[in-house]
């Protein structure tokens, strides 16, 4: 069976290479241990963007042209060009997390894993709650899929709950934040979420140090990693709660599953970087989700079986469960779960436990 897998990959200012080497090592483990899709083995069919929109383009038509029955697509920048060609070609396409309005609101062929209003419902209402803001400040990288979860039903959640938001968006690569976030001094900004990868998110958490900003931070799992560890102080990393789909640095039974498979599978994959994790749990839900397809594999067969299976675990995700069928959010078909997971994070920035927050069962 044919799967694409689209990856930024190696890019001038990030870098998530790791996505494709946890890849390989999860198809030979599903392919050899969970007898592939069907009793098919999967074979992947992998392309980079670099960041690049046209590129994410050239890949999606490279997939096409290759006859995959699915497109799987990991944490990228160029989803909004990604789609499209894929969309039109009437290709199941799988995202690990989309906020682009019209990937949520498909309900063709487009299933997304993350819940983009969960954890605002789960994690940042409750950290303004506590520290007792009504406002939440973004500093956000400067592309549409990172700035579009902050419209539709999220920007609805959080107006109906108070919520006035400030959005700061960056340009991806710049290296010192202090002139754009030198105002955000206090408390005042209330809850301020970060969103990008590590170096992105380290260049923030030093500026609005230096700004002497003091209130709580929320940010996104991929903002973690060694690199932020060593180069943010602890005073910063103890007000920071984090959400993620896959639960690192952390002995649980997902993380466990995801080190022994690493272990048999894998070379050179860091299993505290959140976005190898996650691109684990993605092909470990995709693979649970067709598990017991029949007959011939195609892409029409493919989204038939996501949307008619029951709800189950998601593999290396803490807890979370998932189900396709377009009724976990009626207005965002394409969700296939309800919820998330969030951790506080020690002054050494490991997490002491994840919590399963806004979740529910799929009817």
């Amino acid at each position: 069976m044919k799967i694409g897998l689209i990856s930024d990959g190696k890019a001038p200012s990030s870098d998530t290479s790791i996505e494709l080497r946890t890849a390989d090592a999860t198809v030979k483990f599903l392919n050899e241990r969970r007898s592939g899709i069907g009793g098919r083995p999967i074979q992947l069919v992998t392309c980079e963007t670099a960041n690049d929109p046209s590129r994410g383009a050239d890949c999606a038509n490279q997939a096409i042209e290759q006859k995959v029955s699915a497109v799987v697509v990991g944490a990228s920048a160029v989803a909004q060009t990604i789609w499209p060609p894929l969309h039109a070609a009437k290709i199941p396409v799988l995202f690990f997390s989309t906020t682009i309005p019209e990937q949520l609101q498909d309900a063709q062929s487009t299933f997304i894993l993350g819940d983009p209003n969960g954890l605002v419902v789960g994690g940042i209402l409750p950290l303004a709650e506590k520290a007792k803001t009504k406002n939440l400040t973004g500093i956000v990288i400067d592309v549409p899929p990172a700035l579009a979860q902050f419209e539709g039903e999220n920007a609805a959640v959080l107006k109906k709950a108070g919520i006035k938001v400030k959005l700061i968006p960056i340009p991806l690569g710049t290296a010192d934040m202090t002139p754009q976030l030198q105002g955000l001094s206090g408390s005042a900004p209330g809850v301020v979420e970060i969103v990008g990868n590590d170096a992105f998110c380290i260049s923030a958490f030093n500026a609005l140090r230096t700004a002497g900003f003091t209130g709580p931070y929320f940010a996104i799992g991929p903002c973690i990693t060694d690199a932020t560890r060593k180069a943010v102080p602890a005073d910063v990393l103890e007000r920071v709660t984090v959400n993620a789909v896959a639960p690192v640095n952390n002995d649980n039974p997902s993380t466990r599953l995801y080190k022994a498979v690493v272990a048999a599978y894998g070379k050179n994959i860091d299993t505290d970087d959140a976005i190898g994790m996650d691109m684990f749990a993605e092909l470990g839900a995709f693979q649970t989700a067709l598990a017991d397809i029949r007959g011939a594999i195609t892409p029409a067969t493919v989204i038939s079986t996501l949307k008619s299976m029951p709800e189950k675990e998601i593999p290396g995700a803490g807890g979370l469960r998932f189900r396709c069928n377009g009724r976990a959010y009626p207005v965002t078909p394409a969700v296939c779960t309800r919820g998330g997971l969030t951790a506080q994070l020690d002054g050494k920035g490991q997490p002491s436990a994840y919590h399963v927050v806004g979740a529910s069962p799929i009817p």
